[in-house]
């Protein structure tokens, strides 16, 4: 009984340690999106960041490496989300179909990962990002992340296959939600653009489909 007790009270330890950590890294982030979106990324260095959080530079690195993941931490929760929509699919739908309906329904709740969005602040924020070329690669690094996820997830008795697959399926996406950002940009309405939006998904699994359908999506 008294182990159990310790368990439960360590493992209730642990619980708010990690709570207190994530409101941290998220404080954190919001104030450096906060003053990038304000001055420019550029313009603001992590010792601006780290003044108006009221933190060390050196307790700011242990949340944050680059000023670039400060950055982007704001898609961090995305990160896997491909992987987990393959994982979590019914019984019998295969991997294409369910990403598919997935992005579709992304679309109908303007998720920002879509590129599609007329919040004023994330639309400011899309705009720093794609127009960032630090930011841009760094985005990079998180695609990676996501093609390693999705090929582990994707039924495949060939790794290499899962891989290749992956990097077309994440690739795609993100092209996606780049064009929807330049539509947006470009002054067309957001009740225009998600019509076409939606035919540019069905265009775009149609050409993986064609390739990619044999193994993921039949």
């Amino acid at each position: 009984m008294t182990d159990e007790t310790t368990g439960g009270t360590a493992g209730g330890t642990t619980g708010l340690r990690e709570r207190k950590k994530a409101r941290t890294r998220q404080a954190l982030s919001d104030a450096a999106i906060a003053l990038f979106l304000e001055h420019g990324f550029d313009r603001v260095s992590v010792a601006d960041v780290a003044a108006a959080a009221d933190v060390s530079k050196p307790t700011l690195f242990r949340y944050f490496p680059t000023k670039e993941d400060l950055a982007l931490h704001r898609i961090a929760d995305h990160q896997g989300e491909a992987a987990r929509v393959v994982r979590a699919r019914p019984a019998g739908q295969p991997p294409l179909a369910a990403l598919r309906t997935h992005l579709h329904a992304r679309l109908d709740a303007h998720d920002p990962v879509t590129g599609l969005t007329d919040h004023p602040v994330v639309r400011a924020f899309h705009d720093m990002l794609y127009t960032t070329p630090s930011l841009l690669a760094r985005l990079v690094r998180y695609a990676d992340r996501d093609e390693e996820l999705l090929a582990e997830a994707l039924p495949a008795a060939d790794p290499l296959l899962a891989r290749l697959a992956a990097a077309q399926i994440v690739t795609v996406h993100q092209r996606l939600a780049q064009e929807n950002w330049r539509k947006l940009v470009s002054g067309r309405p957001m009740h225009e653009v998600l019509p076409e939006a939606h035919a540019d998904v069905d265009r775009a699994y149609e050409l993986l489909d064609a390739g990619l359908g044999e193994r993921f999506g039949r």
